[in-house]
């Protein structure tokens, strides 16, 4: 057979191996989340069992759940599921000068992308050897490379969607989807490189074969099945390249949106490459385009169920802080709130694009609609607006950080007004996260750095509500709290006073306050036992050891903040895991 007849169509490609390159690569995806989900329901059972067991229980009662019942668990958690790749980096940064680098993936992470990617390998060698004509082989390894990279596209898509449906189903966050997100698209697209290698070296082949000059550049004019492969081949390119850690944190608003832009390219590109060259493998692009649609549409849906109301919309205010903004929002809709959710913050009047940014919700009331009792009704709304139906007006309040990009001018706009306090049009798409309760531990310790304290306030609100009610394990809940100066407790200065007000506080709830460069000596000062400040670095390897020792029942670690911060205390956790029930939780936004 003439090498010309393999260098287009399904000419050498083994269409039912692909197949079933297809199949085990599915099987794959499925057995894992399966493995996930039995572990989830049996991690759920333990934690309800402890939950109703422990209710109205002292410390002396819930002994027996601080104590593991096995040493096979525990040496996992260790050794897998909180391990680090290495010996303790994780979310730490490297840097190189100002640049971002990016982070280490956990050891549990590397071995699943390592099992991913090394299968889709293994996929693409699976060739036949046999055949004495090795043109066919590099035909059937471009079939191959090009029906994985179509395969792995739908779950690049679906795990880089906030919406992502397996995020409460796994109760795995959107950060660790993301991780597998970011590692997918890089497989994908020397996926698509191998893929154009092989049809090159095919092309090569075929021109030699008749003597000709090669053909390779004038093959792409007027043919629409390779000129689109290769616009979805070089949006692909300029995706590795632009998706790097160091160009993405220089500017994000940009590379977020160039990043749509450029994913739209191949999708389509890819789609109709697929439609005209008649590739069986193109309905899973229709698919994958379906989902992306259905998943925008959604968030579309929040964002306008969220904020638009008859006749109003979401009103935000914003007060500068020192070195951060403090913003309200009231929204149009009420929800059911749960500890340690995020929401995505809109401001479309500050920055010329429809990016958004993720913030953990450090506080929300829930309050009737103020009515101007002054005034008769004198319209049918009016009459309405007087009704005691009428649903409450939710508030929520953010801590945003002041940086570069939107954060940095939101802050300088507020700082400016006269009053440091400015309203804008805004809207919020939320809310995500909030996957874990933690009402069946004894022990709670909540670390929080910086800014991270707005994750953890409203863990703290919800435990101590709980004890109260005595619908809680918890007995004793420690929240550390770590800032470069004192001006940072000017951030949640009303919500902590509303905390130390709240009954029975004083017998569960103990604060440590970390001031790493206080501006005077002498305003490092402890109110009482139970509300401590120290000068300092916080120590996490003390402290968890401290109250290790010191546990009611089975004790949850908890961390919001800087990834090295957040990397020792889950080294101090990891220390003490064989020694008795302790559990990690980080909530972290690594982009």
């Amino acid at each position: 057979m003439a090498p010309g007849n393999f260098t287009h169509g399904l000419m050498g490609v083994n269409l039912q191996m692909d197949k079933n390159t297809t199949y085990m690569l599915w099987s794959t995806i499925v057995a894992v989340c399966l493995i996930v989900i039995v572990a989830r329901l049996i991690q759920g059972g333990v934690s309800l069992l402890r939950h109703l067991f422990n209710l109205n229980s002292d410390h002396v009662q819930q002994a027996y759940w601080a104590r593991n019942g096995s040493n096979a668990w525990p040496w996992l958690k260790k050794q897998l599921v909180y391990a680090p790749l290495f010996k303790k980096r994780h979310n730490r940064n490297f840097q190189l000068g100002r640049l971002n680098m990016g982070t280490l993936p956990s050891r549990f992470h590397t071995l699943l992308l390592t099992l991913y990617i090394l299968s889709n390998i293994v996929y693409c060698c699976f060739l036949n050897y046999n055949t004495c004509n090795k043109i066919a082989v590099l035909a059937e390894l471009r079939g191959r490379t090009g029906h994985l990279a179509f395969i792995n596209m739908m779950p690049l898509m679906v795990f880089g969607g906030r919406n992502n449906l397996l995020i409460p189903l796994l109760r795995v966050s959107f950060d660790t989807f993301n991780i597998f997100h970011r590692w997918i698209g890089r497989l994908v697209a020397f996926e698509a490189i191998a893929h154009t290698i092989a049809w090159m070296a095919v092309k090569n082949i075929a021109d030699r074969h008749v003597r000709q000059q090669s053909t390779m550049m004038l093959a792409f004019t007027g043919n629409p099945f390779l000129s689109w492969g290769l616009a979805s081949l070089v949006a692909m390119l300029l995706i590795l390249i632009q998706a790097s850690s160091a160009i993405r944190h220089l500017a994000y608003e940009t590379f977020l949106h160039l990043h749509q832009v450029l994913a739209i390219l191949a999708f389509v590109g890819a789609a109709i490459h697929g439609h005209t060259g008649s590739l069986p493998m193109t309905n899973y692009i229709y698919v994958t385009i379906g989902l992306w649609f259905l998943e925008r549409a959604a968030r579309w849906w929040t964002i306008i169920y969220r904020n638009v109301g008859l006749g109003s919309s979401t009103r935000v205010t914003i007060e500068a802080l020192p070195e951060a903004c403090r913003v309200t929002y009231q929204l149009q809709r009420p929800w059911l709130m749960r500890p340690g959710c995020h929401v995505y913050a809109h401001f479309p009047t500050l920055t010329w694009s429809l990016s958004s940014h993720p913030f953990s919700i450090a506080w929300y009331d829930t309050k009737p609609a103020t009515i101007n009792s002054e005034k008769l009704p004198t319209t049918t709304v009016d009459l309405a607006n007087t009704l005691p139906n009428r649903k409450d007006t939710t508030t929520i309040t953010l801590i945003i950080s002041k940086k570069s990009g939107m954060t940095g001018k939101l802050h300088a706009r507020a700082l400016a007004a006269p009053s440091n306090t400015i309203k804008m049009l805004g809207y919020i798409e939320g809310p995500y996260g909030g996957l874990e309760s933690l009402q069946s531990y004894g022990t709670v310790v909540l670390f929080a750095g910086g800014v991270g304290i707005t994750h953890q306030l409203s863990h703290v609100r919800d435990l101590l509500a709980s004890y109260d009610g005595c619908t809680s394990a918890i007995q004793k809940i420690v929240l550390i709290w770590s800032v470069r100066t004192q001006d940072a407790f000017d951030w949640v200065h009303p919500w902590m006073t509303e905390i130390l007000r709240m009954p029975h506080r004083r017998e569960v709830l103990k604060i440590l306050l970390f001031v790493t460069k206080p501006k005077h000596a002498g305003d490092v000062v402890s109110r009482s036992s139970q509300v401590q400040m120290f000068g300092g670095r916080c120590k996490p390897g003390r402290i968890v050891e401290e109250q290790f020792e010191k546990r009611k029942g089975a004790m949850a670690v908890t961390v919001c903040g800087p990834g090295a911060f957040a990397d020792e205390v889950r080294g101090a956790v990891r220390e003490r895991v064989e020694e008795g029930v302790v559990d990690f939780q980080e909530e972290s936004f690594s982009w």
